[in-house]
C-alpha cells in the first residue's frame, strides 16, 4: 500500500522514503546495459562479487553486483577496460540507500561489433562534416611549444621527445600524462586537450599511443573525443600507432602520422636538413649575385669605352662645331638674301626716279597748277579749269613760274 505524500507538516522517515525508492526502481523490471568494466572486486571465496560499469562517453558509472559463481563460469575472464553488455535488474538498498545493478548475465562485446559501431560512428560524423579537409587547420611551420597527451612513461612519450629534440633541440613540450586505454581514458584525454588547447603558447597537440589491440584503441574512436578534437582551436595531430585498423580519430584529427615517431618528424622540422637547405639557398643566391655583378661590370665596362663616357665633352664640342657651322651658313644665306634684295631695291628705284616728276621736268617738261582763291592747289588736265584770268603756277626743273591764264584753246 502506497503511503500518503509526504509534506512539510508530515514528512517521511529516512526508512519510508528509502522503502518507497526501493519500490519505484524494482518495477523497472530487467534491462540489457552496455559499457566499459573499470573495477572488479571478486574473490574466489565471496558469494558476491561488485564491479563498476562506466559510460564509454561519458563520465558517468553505475555499480553491478553479481555472483561470483557467474563470474568464473564466463568463457573470457573479465578485467578492467572489457567492454561488455549485462543483463539485470535495478536494485536499491534500503538499509544502506545504495543502488545497483543485480546482474544474471555477462557478455562481453565482439571484436566484429565494435568494429561495426565504429564504422557506423566513422560515417555518422563524415556526413556532419567533421572529416572536411577544408575545417583542418595548418601545421606551424616550428612551433614554439608542443603539446603531447600519452601514457605515463610510455614508449610513444620517450619516441616523441627523443626525435623532436634530435630534429631540434629547441622546441618545447608541454606533456600531460593520461590513461590511453580503459574507461577513465576518454575523459582523460578530453581534459587534457581542452587544458592544452586553451594555453596560448601551445602551437600544436600530439595525441600519442604506441597501438594495441582494438579494444585499447576504443577510447580513441569515442564520440565524445571526436567532437572535442573537431572543437579545439589548436591543430590537432593523431599519432596512434596502429594497423591496419584506424581508430575515428584519425579522421577528425588535422594530421593524423602512422606512428608517435611520425608525428614528431611531421610537426618538427628537422634543424640539419633546414640548415642545410639554408647553406643550399645561400650558395645558390651568393652565385647569383656574383653572375649579376659580373655581368653588371662587363655592361659598366662597355659604356665606359664608348667615346661619350671617355671625354664628356665630345658631344658638346661635336654640337658647338656644328651650331658655329649652322650660324655661318645662316649669315651666308641671309647676306646673299639681302644683296639680292638690295639689288632688286636698287633697280626699283632707279626705275621709279626714271619715272617720277623730277626726271620728267629735267627732260624740259613742266607741271601747270591753277591756283584757287582757296583749297589746294590742282594740276591742270583741261582747259577747264584754267579759264582766262587765273592764276597759274608753272613748275619747271629748277622752280616754279607764277602766271595768269590769258586764253584758252580747243586742240583741234
Amino acid at each position: 500500500m502506497s503511503k500518503p505524500p509526504a509534506t512539510l507538516e508530515n514528512p517521511w522517515s529516512v526508512s519510508t522514503a528509502n522503502t518507497e525508492i526501493k519500490g519505484w526502481i524494482e518495477r523497472l523490471g530487467y534491462l540489457w546495459v552496455e559499457g566499459q568494466l573499470t573495477q572488479v572486486n571478486m574473490k574466489p571465496s565471496w558469494k558476491l562479487s561488485y564491479l563498476t560499469l562506466r559510460d564509454v562517453n561519458q563520465e558517468m558509472s553505475v555499480s553491478l553486483t553479481t555472483s561470483t559463481q557467474l563470474l568464473q563460469n564466463l568463457p573470457t575472464p573479465i578485467k578492467d577496460g572489457d567492454r561488455i553488455v549485462v543483463y539485470g535488474k535495478p536494485a536499491f538498498y534500503a538499509g544502506r540507500g545504495s543502488f545497483s545493478l543485480w546482474v544474471t548475465d555477462i557478455r562481453h562485446v565482439g571484436v566484429g561489433e565494435l568494429l561495426a559501431r565504429i564504422e557506423n560512428l566513422r560515417r555518422q560524423l563524415a556526413a556532419e562534416g567533421l572529416f572536411d579537409a577544408s575545417k583542418k587547420l595548418p601545421l606551424p611551420y616550428l612551433p614554439r611549444t608542443v603539446g603531447l597527451i600519452t601514457g605515463r612513461g610510455s614508449a610513444a612519450e620517450r619516441d616523441v621527445l627523443s626525435v623532436a629534440r634530435d630534429r631540434w633541440p629547441a622546441v618545447d613540450f608541454r606533456v600531460i600524462n593520461t590513461a590511453v586505454q580503459g574507461a577513465q581514458a576518454v575523459s582523460q584525454v578530453i581534459d587534457a586537450l581542452q587544458q592544452l588547447d586553451a594555453d596560448d603558447e601551445v602551437d600544436v597537440i600530439i595525441i600519442a599511443r604506441g597501438g594495441g589491440s582494438v579494444e585499447d584503441l576504443l577510447p580513441f574512436s569515442g564520440e565524445a573525443l571526436q567532437r572535442a578534437v573537431a572543437a579545439a582551436r589548436t591543430p590537432v595531430v593523431s599519432a596512434i600507432g596502429h594497423e591496419p585498423d584506424s581508430p575515428v580519430l584519425d579522421n577528425v584529427a588535422d594530421l593524423r602520422a602512422a606512428t608517435p615517431t611520425d608525428a614528431a618528424k611531421r610537426v618538427i622540422p628537422d634543424v640539419a636538413e633546414e640548415r642545410a637547405l639554408l647553406d643550399e639557398a645561400r650558395a645558390r643566391m651568393a652565385h647569383a649575385i656574383g653572375q649579376w655583378v659580373a655581368r653588371e661590370r662587363q655592361n659598366l665596362d662597355a659604356l665606359c669605352s664608348r667615346p661619350v663616357l671617355a671625354d664628356p665633352r665630345t658631344p658638346i664640342k661635336a654640337r658647338h662645331d656644328e651650331l658655329e657651322n649652322a650660324l655661318a651658313a645662316i649669315r651666308r644665306e641671309i647676306r646673299h638674301v639681302v644683296g639680292q634684295e638690295s639689288s632688286r631695291v636698287a633697280a626699283l628705284r632707279g626705275q621709279v626716279s626714271a619715272l617720277g616728276p623730277a626726271s620728267t621736268l629735267e627732260r624740259g617738261y613742266s607741271i601747270v597748277q591753277v591756283l584757287p582763291r582757296d583749297g589746294d592747289p590742282e594740276v591742270v588736265t583741261t582747259i577747264a579749269q584754267a579759264p582766262p584770268g587765273s592764276q597759274l603756277r608753272i613748275r619747271v626743273a629748277d622752280g616754279s613760274i607764277t602766271a595768269a591764264g590769258i586764253g584758252t584753246q580747243h586742240a583741234d
